[in-house]
């Protein structure tokens, strides 16, 4: 048995199945949790994947570029008009 450094609910987990370094998920909060002891089971949160991280920061960059398209839009329909305001 192990505990969720999370919410400590209690995990079965077999110490001849798992090796330092797997992961795998808490059945009441569902963490992500890493082994890191053996004998006893010890679990600790799981470090983030920094892919995941990457792709949301393409994300925000992605959002940022289409506002930037709507003021070159605007600014397009100005010099439609010979740049005049009325």
């Amino acid at each position: 048995m192990a505990t969720c450094p999370e919410c400590d609910a209690e995990i079965e987990v077999d110490e001849f199945d798992v090796d330092k370094g797997d992961q795998l998920s808490c059945p009441d909060c569902g963490s992500n949790l890493e082994v890191v002891g053996l004998t006893p089971i010890e679990l600790d949160l799981a470090p983030e994947d920094e892919d995941e991280d990457d792709d949301d920061d393409d994300e925000l960059e992605d959002d940022d570029l289409d506002g930037d398209d709507e003021d070159d839009a605007d600014e397009d329909e100005d010099d439609k008009d010979g740049g005049v305001d009325e």
